[in-house]
C-alpha cells in the first residue's frame, strides 16, 4: 500500500514542533496514522552536527550578529600577510588546490589513420575541425567537460564513438599529472575575516557584528576520535573602536550559556597565534553539568569549548583594516560531541562509516522496528480487527466448543457477520499465548505474556504495544475485506506461532542485522488456536 502525502493535510508545522519539543516520534494525523499504519508521520532525525550549527546560528543572531559567508579559496599570500615569518608552517597544514593542465596536442598522420579506423573516413575539412577543436580546448576557450560532446557534434557522430577514439588516439589525456596553483583551501576562519572585512570596513559602519559556520580543511597527519582534516568552524567577528577582550568574554558567555554551561573560565592561550595582539588570546573553558560523571573525558564538568583574541594592528593593517576587531571561534564537531555525548568525532560525524563498530541500538530503537504487516484498508475494516481482539480478551477463556459474534453490519455494500469460534472440544476459544506482548529486552524480541515471572523484562525492557491477537485480528480484517469485496465468506486460522510471520509481524531488516549479528534473539512462539469467521448474510 502506497503512501499518498495529500493525506499529511491535517499536520501542520506547529504539530511537528510542539511534538518534537515533547520528545516523541511521531505526531498524531487522523486518517493517517490509522490508515497508513507504517507511514504514521514519522520526524526526520537531523545530523548531530547540522543540528548543532543550526542551534549555533540561532545563537549568534539572537546576539545581534548578522551572518557572512567567508570565502574558502584563499591564496597563499594571503597567509604571509596574516601569519608572517609563522606562515610556512600554517601552510605546511593547508590543502594546495591543484588542477590538470591542458595538453598541446598535435595531429599526425599516423593518428590521422586511428581516426579514421574509429569514426569512418573523415574527410579533411573534418580532420581539420578536430585540429581546431583541440585547439580551443588548449586555450581555454573550450572547457574539459564540453569536449566530448563538442567533437560529436562538429563531427556529427555520437559521443560515445568521440570518448573510443580521445581514449585511443590521444595518450596525453590519460597521462596528465595534477599542477599545483597558489589557492589554499582555508584552514582557519581567520582567514576569510582579513578579506571579508578588508573588503566591507569602507563601506559599512562601526560597530559591526559577523558570524560564520562553515568548512574549514585541515591537512592533518591522520584523522583520529578528536580530529578531521575536514570540519567545521562556528566563528563571529566584532570590529569596532573600542572592542576589548571583555568584548569575547561577553560573546562567549551569551553564545554557549545557550546551550547550557554556565561558570566560565578565561585563561591565556599558550599557543599565541601570530595574528592576535599578545597577551589577548584567551582559551574560554565553561561548566556544563550534563557532562559530570559522564563516559567522556570531562566527568569533572569542565570543557575547553572556545578562543577568541583581538586581531593584531599589523596584520589587519595588510588589509586596510582601520578598526580593532574581535574574534571568536570554536569547533562545532566539539561542540556536538559534548551535546551528544559521544567519544569518537569520526563516529559522530560520519556514523555511516562507523556503524559496524560501534553500533548500538537501544531496546526503543528495536521496538520501533517490530511492526504489524497486513493491516485492513477501510474505517470498517479497522473497526472490525478492534471488535475481533476485543471479543477474544472478553471470552478467551470460554471453554469449547464456542463462538462469540464479534462484528455485524455492512462492508462494500454487504451484511456480514464475523465471529470469533473453536468448534472442539475441551479447550477454549483462544490458545494460552493470544494474548502475549511483544517487547524487547536486552536486545531481544520476545513474545510474553503478562504474569509476574515476567515483571522485570516488561518493567526494564521495551512494549511494542502488540499482542499476537492484534497482529491476528489485523490480518483477520484484510482478508474479510478481500473477501467481502469478492462477495464470498471467509475462515482465518491461526494455530501454533513459530515464527513472527505466521502471526502477521515483521521485524526491519536492520533489527534483524543488529539482533542475529550481536547474538541475541527473536522468539514469538507460542499456541494462538484461535479462528475467524466471516459470512455474508
Amino acid at each position: 500500500m502506497k503512501f499518498n502525502p495529500d493525506e499529511i493535510k491535517e499536520a501542520t508545522r506547529a504539530d511537528f514542533d510542539t511534538a518534537w519539543n515533547e520528545g516523541r516520534k511521531y505526531i498524531s494525523s487522523p486518517g493517517v496514522n490509522e490508515k497508513y499504519p507504517r507511514y504514521a508521520l514519522r520526524y526526520g532525525k537531523p545530523h548531530p552536527v547540522f543540528d548543532t550549527i543550526q542551534r549555533l546560528r540561532e545563537a549568534y543572531m539572537r546576539l545581534g550578529f548578522e551572518e557572512v559567508m567567508n570565502p574558502i579559496i584563499v591564496e597563499d599570500r594571503d597567509i604571509h600577510k596574516q601569519f608572517g615569518y609563522e606562515a610556512l608552517a600554517v601552510l605546511d597544514r593547508c590543502f594546495y588546490t591543484g588542477g590538470l593542465p591542458r595538453p598541446n596536442v598535435g595531429i599526425s598522420d599516423e593518428r590521422i589513420g586511428k581516426i579514421k579506423s574509429i569514426l569512418g573516413d573523415l574527410d579533411d575539412e573534418r580532420i581539420e575541425r578536430i585540429r581546431q577543436i583541440l585547439h580551443s580546448y588548449k586555450k581555454g576557450e573550450i572547457e574539459g567537460d564540453d569536449l566530448v560532446p563538442e567533437m560529436a557534434a562538429r563531427l556529427e557522430v555520437s559521443d560515445s564513438r568521440v570518448a573510443v577514439m580521445i581514449d585511443r588516439v590521444f595518450p596525453e589525456f590519460k597521462s596528465i599529472v595534477p599542477v599545483c596553483s597558489q589557492n589554499t583551501l582555508r584552514s582557519h576562519m581567520t582567514s576569510g575575516w582579513f578579506i571579508s572585512l578588508g573588503a566591507m570596513c569602507d563601506y559599512r559602519t562601526t560597530p559591526l557584528k559577523l558570524f560564520s559556520v562553515d568548512r574549514c580543511f585541515r591537512r592533518e597527519q591522520a584523522e583520529d576520535a578528536t580530529r578531521l582534516m575536514a570540519y567545521y568552524s562556528a566563528s563571529c567577528v566584532i570590529m569596532d573602536e573600542d572592542v576589548s577582550i571583555e568584548d569575547g568574554k561577553a560573546v562567549a558567555s551569551g553564545l554557549l550559556s545557550q546551550f547550557g554551561f554556565s561558570n566560565f573560565n578565561f585563561r591565556p592561550d599558550d599557543k599565541r597565534s601570530k595574528y592576535y595582539v599578545p597577551d589577548t588570546q584567551i582559551e574560554v573553558f565553561a561548566y556544563h553539568p550534563k557532562l559530570v560523571g559522564s563516559r567522556t573525558k570531562y566527568r569533572d564538568g569542565w570543557v575547553e569549548v572556545a578562543t577568541f583574541g583581538i586581531y593584531s594592528p599589523s596584520a589587519l593593517s595588510q588589509y586596510n583594516i582601520p578598526y580593532p576587531v574581535m574574534n571568536l571561534g570554536m569547533g562545532v564537531e566539539r561542540l556536538a560531541m559534548i551535546l551528544h555525548d559521544s567519544t569518537d568525532i569520526r563516529a559522530l560525524t560520519y556514523p555511516q562509516f562507523q556503524y559496524r563498530i560501534n553500533w548500538v541500538m537501544s531496546d526503543s530503537d528495536i521496538a520501533a522496528m517490530v511492526y504489524v504487516d497486513d493491516t485492513p484498508a477501510t474505517q470498517t475494516g479497522r473497526e472490525i480487527q478492534s471488535a475481533i481482539a476485543m471479543a477474544c480478551e472478553q471470552h478467551g477463556d470460554t471453554p469449547s466448543p464456542c463462538g462469540f459474534t464479534a462484528w455485524e453490519g455492512r462492508l462494500f455494500d454487504k451484511n456480514i457477520r464475523v465471529k470469533v469460534v473453536e468448534p472442539e472440544e475441551n479447550t477454549k476459544l483462544c490458545g494460552p499465548a493470544a494474548m502475549n506482548e511483544i517487547i524487547s529486552y536486552k536486545n531481544d524480541v520476545l513474545g510474553l505474556p503478562r504474569i509476574p515471572r515476567w515483571d522485570d523484562a516488561f518493567r526494564n525492557g521495551v512494549s511494542t504495544g502488540i499482542r499476537y491477537i492484534d497482529a491476528f485480528a489485523a490480518r483477520c480484517a484484510r482478508e474479510i475485506e478481500d473477501a467481502a469485496q469478492k462477495g464470498s465468506d471467509c475462515e482465518i486460522r491461526v494455530r501454533i506461532i513459530k515464527v513472527p510471520s505466521e502471526i502477521n509481524i515483521r521485524l526491519d531488516p536492520v533489527a534483524q542485522l543488529y539482533i542475529t549479528g550481536n547474538k541475541k534473539k527473536i522468539d514469538i512462539r507460542g499456541p494462538v488456536f484461535t479462528t475467524v469467521r466471516m459470512e455474508i448474510i
